[in-house]
């Protein structure tokens, strides 16, 4: 027997327009970065190295998995500049740096 679905009640356009909470510090801006990141790029992060503050936001550096290798300590991270405004909401990202997991930074 199928069951019957009911149709969802729809937002008020007031609920949709604001869909994030403004960022409360280093922690949530850290958060907002990887979410807005791996949802753009499709990989998974790894962590965060850096987190700034700014005139019009947040600069944040996160690193990601970008190729999986077998052993790990040959696997290639990259890391990424994360721009997020008050609210959370990207503003720009950018790769500055791609290496070996098992590479140390001279």
């Amino acid at each position: 027997m199928a069951e019957e679905r009911r149709p969802r009640p729809r937002k008020s356009s007031t609920t949709t327009a604001r869909r994030t909470s403004p960022v409360r510090g280093a922690e949530h801006a850290a958060r907002a970065a990887c979410r807005a990141l791996e949802g753009l790029i499709g990989h998974p992060t790894e962590g965060v190295s850096a987190v700034g503050r700014e005139d019009d936001g947040w600069c944040v550096v996160v690193d990601v998995l970008e190729l999986p290798r077998i052993p790990d300590t040959t696997s290639l991270l990259a890391s990424y500049e994360v721009r997020i405004d008050e609210d959370g909401e990207l503003m720009g990202y950018r790769r500055v740096r791609r290496y070996r997991r098992g590479s140390a930074d001279e």
